[in-house]
């Protein structure tokens, strides 16, 4: 072996997870280095190329708010962007825009770059070195030995990684990089408990080939209504281009059933789980046998690439059925694919075996973060990673890490998800996952992370002042319109003229936003704008103003839980001698080994009387602890 190196933290991985734990422990002062097997695919988009959506925005957001840099380089690469669930509640709306592959992949690693104090290395580790329970370093491909205090596994599909079209299949990574076969076998000898999932991605196909007059056209939102993912971004946003929906059909869907037993999936090749959320197109006509047609969104891969690509038809069925289901789509019948379809199987970790720090129970120093956890998507994976890497840089320099509670945001519920109830199939993050989406909300994510962010060493001067400033209009905002009075005729004249009913009277503006029908550029028409008050800003105000009651609602629920969250559980707890327990629940807690009482009620098998007859045992034991004489 060759020694040429030694760091606080060690990250493998450059994909989303990998690029925001380099960058996070490097920023915190550690000395850090990340190792990919190759350049050229850090912050690669192996499926779609887009960032957000449905609960994926508010991750990113929070990954934001807390100093990371996915916000930042969606906002310099995205090609279109739309707000999704208008028509809904403000808890459930979703920024998504679609990137610029190549684009962002070139930001990234430019951004990691110019991390000061972070090495870049390309290399396989084929090993992880372990002393007494203790992670010491890594070992390459080439023989090179590297020391580490603390290692973050961000290995994506890459472990262990499997590529499957019908009855073909080899070792591979996404998109046809390397397979990191043998770093599985170092962590299994090192007692973690790893297991099979797989994904899909769609075909990618050349523009020429698409007949656009026969889809349906998906347009971005207005530029006037365009929302930056940062919260440090403040340049002119424009969408560049269009997006399409494209539909299946009956003879689609004969096709592929016609063919099923050429799947690897249904002919048992695959023994993975694959995502619950995210089918396979062969899944949608199996399992949706009633439904006629499934949408196929064509976006661009894009602005000098010809590639497009078809989200929500991903397969692994052979080349020739991949031609001709494609093919029988109305719009797709010249269609040229670039890059078949294809399924991947690979190696992760049972996130039960994981810290809420994201450290393994099993050895100390290595955390892992993105789908090595069993997670899907850029986004919880980009998430997982600035939490992983802030840890290991922490407990490398001797610090406190952090360990954010399922209340405080969708991070934290994400990574209490995974480590306290464990995954059957890959993670995704949903609005439905939280019990206080309300309070949660993507446009409230720099007052809720920007100062643990700044605490914990991640939030830098120029972020912290601007979250400051941004505060401080926020909060004269809300004193001016409790101070304003709406006139009755002129607000009157105002409703008529906006085609609404108007009120019988007029008030306090704070109170007259209550209603639902009056929103707050209605109200500044009259009182004029606020200072420093965007269309951002003023939309997050009306949302706090109207939904005030609900709010407050949720947050005595934050309160009440919070009561069992702050009941710690000592780490050497033995439940084997608690009798009133189920035997399914000692067994369980005895496993995941909660850190406090609130997460021993989530743990799956632990019912109502289970939690009560262990707050029982807790007090009584504290009791005890309080009756011992003082040394």
């Amino acid at each position: 072996m060759n020694h040429l190196g030694e760091y606080d933290v060690i990250v493998i991985g450059a994909g989303h997870a990998g690029i925001e734990a380099a960058h996070a422990a490097a920023m915190l002062g550690a000395r850090t280095a990340v190792f990919t097997m190759s350049l050229d695919a850090i912050g690669n988009m192996p499926c779609n190329p887009s960032i957000g959506g449905t609960a994926k925005g508010t991750l990113v957001r929070e990954v934001d708010a807390l100093g990371g840099l996915m916000g930042l380089a969606a906002d310099a690469t995205y090609l279109q962007s739309r707000m999704l669930n208008r028509g809904k509640g403000p808890a459930v709306h979703a920024l998504r825009v679609q990137t610029d592959r190549m684009r962002y992949h070139m930001v990234m690693k430019r951004a990691l770059e110019r991390t000061p104090g972070l090495a870049i290395h390309q290399a396989e580790v084929t090993a992880i070195q372990v002393e007494d329970g203790q992670v010491k370093g890594i070992v390459t491909q080439l023989n090179g030995e590297y020391s580490a205090k603390c290692v973050v596994i961000a290995t994506g599909t890459s472990l262990g990684g499997r590529i499957f079209v019908g009855d073909a299949f080899y070792d591979s990574g996404p998109d046809g990089t390397h397979a990191a076969c043998q770093l599985t076998e170092s962590l299994r000898a090192a007692g973690l408990p790893l297991r099979r999932f797989k994904t899909g991605t769609p075909a990618r196909v050349h523009r020429r080939s698409i007949d656009f007059d026969k889809l349906e056209r998906q347009p971005g939102d207005p530029d006037n209504e365009l929302q930056p993912f940062s919260f440090m971004t403040d340049a002119p946003m424009h969408n560049r281009v269009e997006c399409y929906i494209a539909y299946t059909n009956p003879e689609t869907h004969k096709i592929i059933l016609d063919n099923i037993h050429r799947s690897p999936l249904y002919g048992g090749m695959i023994e993975g789980v694959g995502p619950r959320y995210c089918p396979s197109i062969e899944d949608k006509v199996v399992r949706f046998a009633g439904k006629d047609r499934h949408p196929i969104f064509v976006e661009p891969c894009g602005e000098d690439t010809e590639e497009m690509y078809l989200q929500g038809a991903s397969s692994s069925l052979p080349e020739d059925v991949q031609n001709a289901f494609y093919r029988s789509m109305v719009g797709f019948e010249n269609i040229e694919i670039l890059r078949p379809a294809y399924a991947i199987e690979y190696d992760c970790v049972d996130p039960t075996s994981l810290e809420p720090t994201l450290e393994a129970k099993q050895v100390k120093g290595l955390y892992g973060a993105g789908q090595f956890n069993g997670t899907s998507g850029y986004e919880e994976a980009a998430a997982q990673g600035l939490l992983a890497g802030l840890n290991a840089a922490r407990k490398a320099l001797g610090k406190s890490q952090l360990v954010l509670p399922r209340q405080s945001s969708y991070l934290g519920t994400l990574v209490d998800d995974l480590v306290t109830k464990g995954v059957m199939d890959p993670y995704r993050m949903m609005t439905s996952r939280s019990e206080y989406r309300l309070t949660l909300r993507q446009d409230n994510a720099d007052s809720r992370l920007t100062p643990i962010g700044r605490e914990y060493g991640l939030v830098q001067d120029d972020r912290w002042e601007k979250y400051l400033k941004t505060q401080q209009i926020l909060e004269n905002e809300r004193q001016r319109l409790r101070a304003s009075h709406l006139r009755t005729e002129p607000l009157q004249k105002a409703m008529t003229e906006a085609g609404l009913t108007p009120a019988a009277q007029g008030g306090i503006a704070e109170e007259m936003l209550r209603r639902p029908e009056i929103h707050y550029a209605l109200a500044a028409s009259l009182i004029g704008w606020g200072e420093g008050i965007t269309p951002l800003l003023a939309e997050r105000i009306e949302t706090e103003i109207k939904y005030a009651g609900y709010i407050a609602r949720q947050d005595r629920m934050i309160r009440e839980v919070a009561r069992h969250e702050n009941t710690p559980i000592p780490e050497d707890f033995r439940y084997e001698g608690l009798t009133g327990l189920t035997l399914e629940a000692r067994e369980k807690l005895s496993r995941i080994r909660p850190r406090n009482l609130g997460q021993a009620g989530r743990v799956p098998g632990v019912s109502p009387s289970d939690l009560a007859q262990l707050s029982i045992a807790l007090a009584a034991e504290q009791a005890k602890e309080k009756e011992k004489p003082n040394d």
